[in-house]
């Protein structure tokens, strides 16, 4: 993969302004459909966000009383996360998570994938510290959205390697290997409805793979 983006700090100083600007009504969309898998997991206490970039998402957990970790390679990004706000974060490798087996009930990763050299291992090491599961939001290679990224590239889509729902569904099966899981998805189906449904066409997946 190219190198990683978010190590720039001008682009990191900037991250955080478009779910305020022009991602306003995509951040609303994908904070419903997340929701919505979240809701999956009654009784969720602690998270981690691995990938957690500069916090958006993490603090959006603290909101929902929970002790919520974010967790992030950049050290660019980590530290506007940290001006931003954000209460509980460390830096780490999303393939070799610095926590021991069950440290957390819950391990998300929100637009994170996309830019994992290995995003197996790194749905397999979530898997391992998750007591009960992984939520997961990614941006959908065959929508029309993922389109439109792929094409405009430059320094962070260039960068990205975006996922559609099936290689979603593999990978989850894959990363729990032998244990039974729950694997249920959506995606968002924006601009055409506001909603989300479990077709392979719409922008932003939201999943939930759950320990049974």
């Amino acid at each position: 993969m190219p190198a990683n983006p978010f190590t720039d700090v001008a682009i990191a100083s900037r991250y955080d302004a478009w779910y305020a600007t022009e991602g306003r009504r995509a951040d609303r969309l994908e904070k419903r459909l997340l929701g919505q898998m979240l809701a999956r997991f009654p009784g969720t206490r602690t998270v981690l966000e691995v990938g957690c970039g500069t916090g958006h998402f993490t603090r959006w957990l603290e909101g929902m009383d929970v002790r919520a970790v974010g967790l992030e390679a950049a050290s660019a990004m980590l530290a506007e996360a940290v001006r931003l706000g954000s209460r509980l974060c460390v830096q780490g490798d999303a393939l070799a998570l610095p926590f021991p087996a069950d440290s957390f009930d819950l391990v998300v990763m929100i637009t994170a994938l996309e830019f994992i050299s290995d995003p197996l291992q790194a749905l397999t090491e979530g898997w391992r510290v998750a007591r009960n599961g992984l939520v997961l939001g990614v941006l959908n290679r065959d929508s029309r959205l993922g389109r439109q990224l792929m094409r405009a590239g430059g320094p962070i889509w260039g960068a990205a390697r975006l996922l559609t729902p099936a290689e979603l569904v593999e990978m989850a099966h894959q990363a729990v290997a032998d244990e039974r899981a729950q694997v249920v998805w959506r995606t968002t189906l924006w601009p055409l409805w506001p909603g989300a449904l479990p077709l392979p066409w719409g922008g932003f997946i939201g999943m939930a793979i759950k320990r049974t």
